[in-house]
């Protein structure tokens, strides 16, 4: 099974799928493996129970079809909000909990152990990944205002 060979499709709608050759698996995660380092490399299809079907190397190598049902599921499975502006932060406990503004407005986030959970992509671009897996994004700590710098330093 290579990556040219497989059909990806979503049936039902919400549901991705896999076929090749004489195998089919009805459920279908598409799990990067390292999505920090290398974004759009190394895709991990991982089975219903999470056992790893296929490892695609390079997202090209899929055919088209495969490639536009792969970046619908990465899109949702993915999804990460652009932190404008940090409206509160404070760590009780060994969590920090958030309000910040995005672009998809006002989101309150509980983070654990900012060694593992705040990644630095750069000097200046931090990740931030909640207890719930979902990722916030702050492209460039530089740009932020002086209050949201503010509390990015007391607790980083």
């Amino acid at each position: 099974m290579t990556p040219q060979t497989i059909r990806l499709f979503h049936e039902p709608k919400d549901r991705l799928r896999l076929t090749a050759e004489d195998r089919s698996f009805v459920t279908v995660k598409p799990v990067w493996s390292a999505p920090l380092s290398h974004p759009t490399k190394y895709l991990s299809l991982m089975n219903g129970k999470g056992e790893e079907i296929l490892l695609v190397p390079n997202l090209e190598d899929l055919n088209p079809e495969s490639l536009k049902a792969a970046n619908e599921e990465l899109a949702r499975r993915y999804l990460t909000a652009q932190v404008q502006t940090i409206l509160d932060a404070r760590t009780e406990f060994g969590a920090t909990y958030w309000t910040v503004e995005t672009e998809r407005g006002t989101r309150e986030l509980v983070t654990q152990s900012l060694q593992e959970n705040a990644q630095w992509l750069s000097p200046t671009h931090l990740m931030l990944i909640d207890v719930d897996g979902n990722r916030f994004e702050l492209s460039d700590i530089n740009a932020l205002d002086a209050k949201s710098q503010q509390l990015l330093h007391s607790v980083i």
